[in-house]
């Protein structure tokens, strides 16, 4: 079933073709692009580009054979599609073996065009669907922390991290409490070119007011009283690395000035020294409250706020993404039961309703506490939520009563599925359900065996 909108690109020199088979494609819905030079198509494409290119072989300028080859040097897998006169038949069936997905002869019925764009256009959403599952594999399998979720907003979050991990970019982070901000961070670290370099954590609203500017910078021996010896700061502890600033907002204002400085300069001086150190390290800041407001209020620098938000990442809530609810509590789950030697019960129907049915102001830490006390207690574990109504699914409003069925329903094959490794015919015979019936249920809800192999 291919996306409402899909784009297409024309390319023709001839205004009639142009306007003739745009108005085809346009009717049956897709977005059409009409261009009269393969230059033009080339700059609107990347290796990530979810539409097909329709070209003409013969035009001035770059033909449709070179545009074809430049596209593929972008991305082999997009589909292009040649239109061909009469004598460029043994050209296009030469442009095929070279990696052409089809290609149409002048004159051309509606019916063939649209019919070898639909193909093309299933083949490249299909290679689009896949290189992004293996992406998400990539990712859930890599040693270290994860970043785990099938929800969308968690696919969205994993695609941006992907895009800026290895950069040296500075980073801000927004998020609730415990929806994993330091996880995130380290992530962020190991996933780029810094990893073999320190990632240096603290949290500015842990550490007192009269010792943040130490911690951070260091001192010399006898720079105020108790320096003793040299103490190299958290920032010369990170250089080459990740300085990980969590709770942000705490930071006091005396000190925001002087961050503002290191980012602005990456140099420091340690107390009681005028030796300016060279950084080389990149910053990713935290915080649970709003900078914009705070800034508003007076509580936190603009200057320092705008040189944090270079790229902003936020996490969603729980309660925004109850999908990964199963999920996550499967994967706390089996972390307690290896770290305390317990076997992992299998959840009731109602205990699971319960998880969904939870508001989750805690987030992913409240729900990781309640799987470690579960795999503890068993069955004598309560799950004592007062259950209010939902407000994160869908964001905004309240589930409607048909809305709470169907994600009950996805919740409870979903377990089923990683309870049994993915094996159909176990979670056929767990839920009592026609072999039919499941894999209907399992397209409505997108639920892939394979996934939980």
């Amino acid at each position: 079933m291919q996306p409402m909108n899909s784009p297409v690109l024309l390319v023709d020199d001839e205004k009639h073709v142009r306007l003739a088979a745009g108005q085809t494609l346009e009717l049956e819905g897709y977005d059409v692009s009409a261009l009269s030079r393969g230059e033009d198509a080339l700059a609107l494409v990347d290796d990530n580009w979810p539409g097909v290119i329709i070209t003409d072989i013969n035009m001035p300028g770059m033909d449709g054979l070179e545009l074809m080859r430049k596209v593929h040097a972008k991305d082999p897998t997009l589909p292009v599609i040649l239109i061909t006169g009469h004598g460029d038949i043994s050209m296009a069936v030469k442009a095929i073996r070279e990696g052409a997905y089809d290609f149409i002869e002048k004159p051309f019925a509606s019916e063939l065009l649209l019919d070898v764009v639909r193909r093309a256009l299933d083949k490249r959403h299909l290679t689009l669907e896949n290189r992004h599952l293996k992406m998400e594999l990539e990712a859930q399998s890599a040693p270290g922390p994860r970043v785990i979720g099938k929800s969308e907003k968690m696919q969205q979050l994993r695609r941006l991290v992907s895009a800026i991990a290895d950069t040296s970019a500075d980073i801000l982070i927004m998020a609730e409490t415990g929806c994993g901000k330091d996880l995130l961070a380290r992530y962020i670290h190991e996933h780029s070119s810094r990893q073999e370099k320190n990632l240096v954590a603290i949290n500015c609203g842990a550490v007192p007011e009269a010792l943040i500017e130490s911690e951070l910078f260091g001192h010399e021996a006898g720079a105020f009283t108790d320096a003793r010896s040299r103490r190299i700061g958290k920032l010369e502890h990170a250089n080459g690395g990740t300085l990980f600033l969590d709770e942000i907002e705490s930071m006091p204002l005396s000190l925001q000035i002087k961050l503002l400085r290191v980012l602005e300069d990456r140099q420091i001086e340690r107390l009681g020294s005028n030796q300016v150190i060279d950084l080389d390290l990149r910053v990713i800041a935290a915080s649970k409250a709003e900078l914009r407001q705070l800034c508003e209020q007076g509580q936190f620098r603009e200057d320092l706020y705008y040189r944090l938000n270079v790229l902003r990442v936020d996490i969603p809530p729980l309660r925004e993404r109850r999908e990964d609810i199963p999920l996550l509590f499967h994967h706390f789950s089996l972390i307690a039961s290896a770290q305390y030697g317990r076997e992992v019960l299998p959840l009731s129907a109602e205990r699971m309703r319960s998880l969904m049915l939870h508001d989750w102001p805690g987030n992913v830490r409240e729900l990781r506490n309640l799987a470690e006390r579960y795999v503890l207690l068993g069955e004598s574990c309560t799950f004592d939520f007062d259950n209010r109504p939902i407000t994160g699914a869908p964001v905004g409003r309240a589930m409607t009563l048909p809305e709470q069925v169907e994600y009950f329903e996805k919740t409870l094959i979903h377990t089923e599925l990683s309870r049994h490794a993915g094996s159909i015919k176990d979670t056929l015979d767990s839920l009592g359900l026609p072999r039919k019936t499941l894999y209907d249920k399992m397209r409505k809800y997108d639920l892939d065996k394979k996934d939980y192999k």
